[in-house]
């Protein structure tokens, strides 16, 4: 009898494994239709805030409510999108000076882990972030902001991130300026659309 419900229990289990595993979806991320920013903020001189993005960046994510800890993200980011409504500062930002855009053009994020709390709205998104040629892993604060029917017939999904980085430590030199500019803070939209 004991062996009968053993190999029962087994049978519905591994029926059952299909179902959970088609819940899970792919999101791309929603940059045509500007629902999805990558920002930053980082100090200028200790007195005010430089406030920019990027433009150009695509990516995905796959995301399954009934199992948040497995979900992923990849990004991809155009270097030279970068925008801060100053044409000058933002040539100097892209140049060797800072994040030599011509030689790395392109910043890219590759989760490796998906921590969520028991509410199941906030997480930490761990993942290897390049950017200047350098990778480190770095820790996003992440909230689950919604999901749910858009008008159009499509089912969509929407996060964001935030998380400090010390510059220092992707190999660009701010040792000339106040210790304040030494760190940014960048903050993440992202709004998938279900494929």
């Amino acid at each position: 009898m004991l062996k009968k419900t053993a190999l029962a229990t087994l049978i519905a289990a591994a029926s059952a494994m299909p179902l959970a595993q088609a819940q899970a979806a792919d999101y791309q991320i929603d940059t045509e239709g500007q629902h999805a920013f990558i920002q930053f903020k980082i100090s200028h001189l200790g007195y005010s805030y430089i406030l920019g993005d990027f433009k150009s960046f695509d990516g995905g994510f796959s995301y399954d409510p009934e199992s948040p800890d497995d979900a992923s993200v990849n990004v991809t980011v155009d270097v030279n999108s970068l925008e801060t409504n100053h044409a000058e500062r933002n040539k100097h930002i892209l140049s060797g000076d800072f994040l030599d855009a011509s030689e790395f053009p392109q910043a890219t994020f590759k989760s490796t882990g998906f921590d969520v709390d028991d509410n199941g709205d906030e997480a930490e998104m761990t993942g290897d972030l390049t950017i200047h040629g350098v990778t480190k892993s770095v820790t996003f604060e992440v909230d689950h902001i919604g999901g749910g029917d858009d008008p159009w017939g499509g089912y969509r999904q929407g996060f964001e991130a935030t998380t400090e980085l010390n510059l220092a430590d992707y190999d660009i030199d701010m040792s000339a300026f106040p210790e304040s500019m030494r760190t940014l803070e960048l903050y993440v939209v992202l709004e998938g659309i279900r494929q």
